[in-house]
């Protein structure tokens, strides 16, 4: 995976997380540059170890995998992807977590960042230095969560669906691009 593919990744992983921090800046009426980084911080930490986790899983079962990985690679992102649409289409009302305490913060940075792990055991079966790329997705959560919860409250909830949309288009086309180039070089 190319460099320029592990950043559309990392931007793809922290939609969710940017999606959330926006809705925590939503809920605030001033956020300070202290709590931004705070959140920030918690979101970001969280996204670059779960797919370093993931990752591993992943390795341990790789030579299970080999003949169909690309395939596994394809419907987990692809199926991330589609849930991350399904769940902004279908979420009429307010459904993140109203953090008010860093507890929910990092329960919220967990629940966005589970997805993460799963992208991480398709990494396993790919060529991917995966410290980079926990590296790239914990920087992007962070900048994006940081400027998440800060501009949430001038932006409000529509942006965060935007996003989280987005993010759900990303992930698909991640793996379509990984499933047309495994079978393009067999």
């Amino acid at each position: 995976m190319n460099i320029i593919a592990l950043i559309a990744l990392a931007f793809a992983m922290s939609m969710d997380a940017f999606a959330a921090a926006i809705v925590q800046g939503v809920h605030k009426r001033t956020v300070s540059v202290a709590t931004a980084l705070k959140v920030g911080v918690t979101f970001g930490a969280t996204e670059m170890l779960t797919p370093i986790v993931g990752y591993f899983v992943g390795r341990f079962a790789q030579t299970w995998v080999e003949s169909f990985d690309h395939w596994l690679s394809f419907i987990l992102l692809a199926g991330i992807g589609i849930h991350l649409i399904y769940e902004t289409l279908g979420n009429q009302g307010d459904e993140i977590p109203k953090p008010t305490s860093f507890a929910k913060t990092l329960l919220t940075a967990f629940a966005t960042s589970i997805d993460a792990m799963i992208v991480g055991v398709s990494l396993a079966f790919l060529e991917v230095n995966i410290w980079l790329a926990g590296a790239l997705i914990g920087l992007t959560t962070f900048l994006m969560t940081s400027l998440g919860v800060s501009v949430g409250a001038t932006l409000g909830k529509k942006v965060g669906k935007i996003a989280q949309m987005m993010g759900g288009v990303v992930l698909i086309a991640i793996g379509v691009f990984i499933l047309v180039t495994h079978l393009l070089d067999v």
